[in-house]
């Protein structure tokens, strides 16, 4: 009952700062999440896995509601999607097939690097210059499973891989948003399938988890972040943009710092 209640509050945390900053994932659950396993008795080798695969595993639930809401107002590019799709759950297999493969350390590691580049980007506001054509098909399978491959390597929705893609395909940012919560429910689903099978036979794996995936932290966090991630988006549309994107480049950077220099 103990554990339930740190993922509730970790799943509030995870919630406030997602409605907050408007981004959520792994780039949020993976940092409050390995730091709890790890007090529980967990190497990092098995910690970083389960953090990756629990985090994927929530935005399989939560990005479900934001997905459907897209598609109802029409924000979602059809043309587009299948496509990406398809390279989108090919790389996420692959990504958390390497990542099973990886050291937990050597994940970590990777994961604190795309952190400090999104903050840089973040803090910037980087964008590629938009007005391109739509690529062809090939070529949105290829781009797909690229970001589905680093995506599930280091447990989010690739929302902040995706909508740069999307703008430099010349597509709307609305849009581009609205695709990205749908294909980002694909690259959760084929990850969380993926950290499944990575981590069955794992003996060091506690109870209640299906590979590398556990579902109290699951549960907690996806109930939890629900309606905390209201609460976030309230604070966020008084305060103003520029503060809370340097705000939270900040915050990247502190998890950024702070895993790369764990080991």
């Amino acid at each position: 009952m103990l554990d339930l209640l740190i993922y509730v509050v970790a799943g509030a945390v995870v919630g406030f700062a997602s409605g907050l900053f408007g981004i959520g994932g792994g780039v949020v659950v993976v940092p409050v999440l390995l730091p709890i396993f790890q007090t529980q008795g967990l190497s990092m080798d098995v910690a970083m896995h389960m953090a990756v695969g629990s985090s994927l595993a929530t935005i399989v639930v939560t990005g479900l509601s934001s997905a459907r809401a897209h598609w109802r107002l029409g924000n979602v590019v059809l043309s587009a999607l299948p496509w990406l799709v398809v390279g989108l759950m090919a790389g996420a297999l692959l990504g958390a097939h390497l990542a099973a493969a990886l050291p937990g350390d050597a994940l970590r590691v990777i994961f604190a690097v795309f952190v400090l580049t999104l903050a840089v980007r973040m803090a910037f506001a980087l964008q590629p210059p938009p007005g391109r054509l739509m690529p062809r098909p090939v070529v949105l399978v290829v781009a797909g499973a690229l970001i589905g491959t680093l995506s599930s390597l280091v447990g989010i929705g690739g929302g902040t891989l995706v909508v740069p893609f999307l703008i430099w395909a010349g597509v709307t940012m609305r849009q581009a948003v609205g695709t990205s919560s749908a294909a980002g429910v694909s690259i959760a689903i084929a990850g969380s399938i993926g950290f499944i099978l990575a981590g069955t036979g794992e003996d060091a794996l506690p109870a209640w988890s299906t590979g590398y995936i556990y579902w109290p932290a699951v549960g907690g966090i996806t109930v939890a972040s629900v309606f905390l991630a209201p609460v976030g988006a309230r604070v966020a549309s008084r305060l103003p943009a520029v503060w809370l994107r340097r705000a939270f480049a900040v915050f990247l950077v502190i998890v950024g710092l702070r895993l790369l220099l764990s080991g």
